[in-house]
């Protein structure tokens, strides 16, 4: 195994270790009295001071013909729709792409299409979005239309080649632009220049649902909506799960989105193939929360686009057969054991590549480019997301585009404060012709890179990186909320905290800190750190949990902790637990 991971070291000095800070207190009034005065605070210090904003619901969402060249495409579809013309949706390989594609053939069809078939690259084959490559494998499909999801803002050559075809193309995109747009029909992102929606933080799926909406409307003031109205609040619960799983921030429109989604999926009212991956997961659907989404659907769902083909995901999602759904969902969980392998294996070697240039180094490593010649594309950004949080660095993991090619894959994942796709725009704007193609967000991007151009790209990379980045940035802050009283630890408010979100991306699920004696402490699976604590003034005793907490000694009598309250599902009753994110002396 031949495995390149080089950094840039940070001045003599710099820590890296994890420091808890307290938000700063917020106090507003007029509140109901149904809302407990803990979610008051909470709720205050996330910038939602009424329960309006607090709670948003879908009444409040803002509405689509805000968004720059709806009334393109809603033209364009209410044509496809009238002349039964071939509807295409071209799908992503994420939980996003996938929610998104099966979003839009479920909504065209209630809203009177009847030729819609989805389409998703593989990874390995076409490589990403509206390739050449995927559009002369949809050439067989003869299209009218081609709508795209989740991408299309940058697939420049796929979309000419497609209008070369004589296919219409619109584009639904939330990515951010280049410095030009594509030749598509029409384009709707809320991130394109000119647009005046106040929501830049659409996930893909999103996107598409405002396109559904303003398409009801359309095809309503033209008389050709079917009868009885559809009801596109039917799709939410696809919406919920393809927002929380792209982790855009969680605005107030995106948790009126997300809150109405999880209600659907709470009440048993979601699709057959989410019903069935939330089966497979071990969840309750009726406690279901945006963090079960997260950590236990997106990643079964993510699996099939990550080492096989989405094609089956969206399958899943499309599925109106509990049984064929349930089907569907249990090799989707056996994709994601593999996966789960498979990432394990290269975050070893990713980490001894790491330890290895540390002791080289002998400073803390300001960024890092890692590249293995065995490693998956599907996971090197998972494997540089993981390294990102233990490093609290930038990390661009990079694979081969396939077995043996000279095509490089990369995937970066960043920290807040530096955005790594700007990062990557002023690397390719120094280094012209050095990055065929790239895109993302201020915290993930994705690139492709020849081979013998790693090194040159390493190079420009961590010297824009050593310029630009704050050193202040690479403190890991955790934000707490503060500490609980005596009396809130319990049920009521674990079950209160759990219930009073969406938590998520930009509206973060509360953390509290505090000081505690150690009474009894165990370890479980090699890894975990299961703990009894008690709090000063209360005899009760309080079980805790920190995943992957193990350090090797013995933990200190008094420990103070940055944790979460929730509820201990598998006590039961009034059992309460704290989930502990960080752990040090008292």
């Amino acid at each position: 195994m031949a495995l390149l991971a080089s950094a840039v070291a940070g001045p003599a000095g710099t820590v890296s270790g994890t420091r808890i800070a307290r938000r700063a207190p917020v106090v507003c009034d007029g509140w109901p009295p149904s809302v407990q005065p803990l979610l008051q605070r909470l709720y205050a210090s996330r910038g939602a001071t009424t329960l309006e904003l607090a709670r948003p619901r879908l009444a409040q969402l803002l509405p689509p013909e805000g968004l720059l060249g709806m009334a393109q495409a809603t033209a364009l579809l209410a044509e496809a729709i009238a002349q039964d013309q071939h509807i295409v949706v071209v799908g992503d390989f994420d939980c996003d792409g996938a929610t998104a594609c099966a979003l839009a053939v479920r909504g065209l069809v209630l809203l009177g299409a009847r030729h819609v078939s989805p389409a998703v690259p593989n990874r390995m084959v076409h490589g990403y979005g509206l390739s050449p490559a995927l559009v002369e494998e949809l050439d067989a499909l003869k299209p009218d239309l081609l709508v795209t999801v989740d991408h299309g803002i940058a697939c420049h050559a796929g979309i000419a080649l497609a209008k070369a075809k004589g296919w219409k193309v619109l584009v639904t995109d939330h990515h951010l632009p280049g410095e030009r747009l594509p030749v598509a029909d029409a384009i709707v992102n809320p991130n394109q220049p000119g647009c005046g929606f106040p929501s830049k933080v659409l996930a893909g799926v999103g996107v598409m649902f405002y396109v559904l909406m303003a398409l009801r409307r359309a095809l309503r003031q033209a008389g050709g909506l079917p009868s009885p109205e559809p009801d596109l609040t039917t799709l939410l619960d696809l919406v919920a799960v393809g927002t929380v799983a792209d982790l855009v921030p969680l605005d107030a429109n995106n948790r009126a989105l997300v809150s109405a989604g999880l209600r659907r999926l709470r009440a048993g009212q979601g699709c057959a193939g989410l019903n069935a991956l939330i089966e497979v997961c071990g969840r309750q659907a009726a406690r279901l929360t945006a963090s079960d989404i997260g950590f236990a659907i997106a990643p079964r769902l993510n699996a099939a686009g990550r080492l096989e083909d989405m094609a089956l995901g969206i399958a899943c999602l499309l599925s109106d057969d509990p049984q064929a759904a349930r089907e569907m969902a249990q090799v989707l969980h056996g994709i994601n054991a593999e996966r789960r392998g498979v990432q394990q294996q290269m975050t070893d070697e990713a980490e001894a590549a790491i330890a290895r240039l540390a002791a080289s180094e002998g400073q803390a490593p300001v960024a890092v480019c890692l590249f293995d010649a065995d490693w998956h594309p599907g996971v090197v950004g998972l494997v540089a997301s993981k390294m990102k949080d233990r490093l609290h660095r930038p990390v661009i993991a990079f694979a081969p585009a396939e077995p043996g090619s000279t095509q490089l894959r990369g995937s970066a994942r960043s920290i807040p404060g530096f955005h790594i796709r700007d990062a990557l725009a002023a690397v390719d704007a120094r280094h012209e012709g050095l990055i065929p193609r790239f895109g993302g967000h201020a915290m993930a991007a994705g690139l492709t890179l020849a081979l013998e151009d790693l090194p040159a790209f390493r190079d420009a990379f961590l010297a824009y990186t050593q310029q630009s980045l704050d050193q202040a940035l690479l403190q890991h802050e955790l934000l707490s909320d503060g500490e609980l009283l005596g009396s809130e630890f319990d049920i009521q408010h674990a079950m209160a905290l759990r219930d009073g979100g969406p938590w998520g991306q930009g509206y973060p699920e509360p953390l509290f800190d505090g000081c505690f004696d150690v009474l009894d402490w165990r370890v479980l699976s090699e890894r975990h750190l299961k703990l009894v604590l008690r709090l000063e003034g209360q005899q009760a005793p309080i079980n805790a949990i920190h995943f992957g907490g193990w350090r090797g000694d013995a933990p200190p009598s008094r420990l103070r902790l940055a944790f979460r309250l929730c509820p201990d599902d598998y006590r039961g009753g009034t059992a309460i637990q704290l989930i502990v994110e960080h752990h040090e002396a008292a």
